[in-house]
């Protein structure tokens, strides 16, 4: 592919990702307002998202931040958060064919949820290249930062983002996302079981392990619905 086409598939990807950029524009607001309420500076605010790169994960630990922070209970936190992330690797991994091996990694690597439901949405359409990857995660990651350290630059003046209704932007987005991967009433049944698990598990287990518990019951619903799809096939 020449540089003109590269460049025709990176706006592509720009284009694609723009709606999701303008709903996670918010979220990072809310976070840095809630990083600076936690002791974080608006630089090691920043640094957090650009290094970490994962609103669950980056929301957890602010909830369970303390000074001097456990280090080991926010990494242990964050894992149970982003575990879901070695699934959706594996699923966009075999989509990437286009990709070599050292840039399939890298990639992964920029794997946020929304990033990752719109490479799929594409991978179902057409071919998915490096250039068009590039285009959703890069406006997407800056975007992300950049609205983090303004929040917490401006998080005096944001007010509490419960009153603006900023903090349903989050699970907004992922309802948008979810949606889009509606396929009827076995959509429905892995996130009933999916929801019902996460909620019990919060519900008597302190701590994130709720995340895991959702997964693992959605993961397991959606291979009871598939194994009865082949039976009733046969």
């Amino acid at each position: 592919m020449n540089e003109n086409g590269k460049w025709a598939e990176f706006l592509g990807g720009m284009r694609a990702i723009s709606p999701l950029i303008a709903a996670v524009i918010p979220i990072g607001l809310v976070f840095g307002a809630v990083a600076v309420t936690k002791g974080l500076s608006p630089v090691e605010t920043a640094l957090m998202s650009a290094l970490v790169f994962a609103g669950g994960s980056q929301f957890v630990a602010m909830d369970i931040w303390t000074h001097p922070a456990s280090w080991t209970s926010v990494g242990f936190a964050a894992l149970l958060v982003n575990i879901r992330h070695v699934l959706m690797s594996a699923s966009l991994g075999t989509k990437m064919q286009a990709f070599g091996g050292r840039r399939r990694y890298f990639a992964c690597l920029f794997l946020a949820d929304e990033i990752w439901a719109m490479a799929e949405f594409r991978a179902g359409l057409a071919r998915l290249t490096p250039a068009w990857f590039a285009g959703l995660a890069a406006p997407f990651y800056l975007a992300w930062v950049l609205s983090g350290l303004a929040g917490a630059t401006l998080g005096a003046f944001l007010g509490d983002p419960v009153a603006l209704g900023l903090d349903f932007a989050f699970p907004a987005v992922f309802i948008v996302l979810v949606m889009g991967f509606w396929k009827g009433p076995e959509t429905g049944a892995v996130l009933i079981a999916s929801g019902a698990a996460a909620v019990a598990t919060q519900h008597f287990v302190p701590g994130v392990w709720y995340v895991a518990a959702g997964a693992v019951a959605g993961l397991l619903a959606a291979v009871a619905s598939g194994s009865r799809r082949v039976e009733v096939t046969q």
